[in-house]
């Protein structure tokens, strides 16, 4: 897959960024192969986090910046018209918006934990208008956690890569396949609300 002691830091930096703008390769394949890099004395703990939790946040501000520019006042027509696909009407979009005004943080914070819902979150984030500050602030606490819980977990197994991949593709494909069966279910099922 990949050699994290020859990528470096900057790897981990720069697939971290990748993972969450365009999920190539999942974060816990890439954060737990370094952690095995740790545990071999050929990387550094605490840099392997803070790389991995500063990639994890540009990649994620990406996402909270399309949300930003394109703004809760200009989903309405988007929601009028594509509301069956997107499985929402307007009222929900309101509704959503009254509970990011007063729980968007620690939403952000929960939703880091999440395989798929950890780079998704950063759009409503953006497009709720989370103050910036705010948004980096639980991205990188939520972030960190993870991410040193991944790092912890290649160095305490000390696995091969081909065992990581073992245990970690196939909940990917499950978490995925999930996601897609509730997607359509929500799509025949939807009604829009008055």
């Amino acid at each position: 897959m990949w050699d994290a002691v020859s990528w470096g830091y900057w790897g981990i930096f720069w697939l971290m960024v990748l993972e969450n703008v365009v999920p190539p390769i999942p974060s816990e394949a890439i954060m737990s192969v370094a952690g095995i890099a740790v545990a071999r004395g050929q990387m550094e703990f605490v840099l392997v986090v803070l790389a991995g939790t500063t990639g994890t946040v540009v990649g994620n501000l990406f996402w909270w910046e399309i949300g930003r520019r394109l703004g809760y006042e200009r989903l309405k027509p988007i929601v009028d018209r594509w509301g069956r696909w997107l499985t929402v009407d307007w009222h929900e979009i309101e509704r959503l918006k009254a509970y990011f005004d007063k729980w968007g943080g620690p939403t952000v914070l929960v939703f880091r934990f999440m395989p798929v819902g950890r780079t998704i979150i950063s759009v409503p984030a953006g497009l709720m208008h989370m103050k910036f500050w705010r948004f980096v602030g639980y991205t990188a606490v939520g972030s960190g956690i993870w991410n040193l819980l991944l790092v912890s977990a290649g160095y305490a197994l000390g696995a091969t890569i081909k065992d990581i991949e073992h245990w970690v593709a196939p909940a990917i494909y499950v978490t995925v396949a999930g996601i897609v069966l509730v997607y359509l279910w929500r799509v025949i099922t939807w009604k829009p609300k008055g």
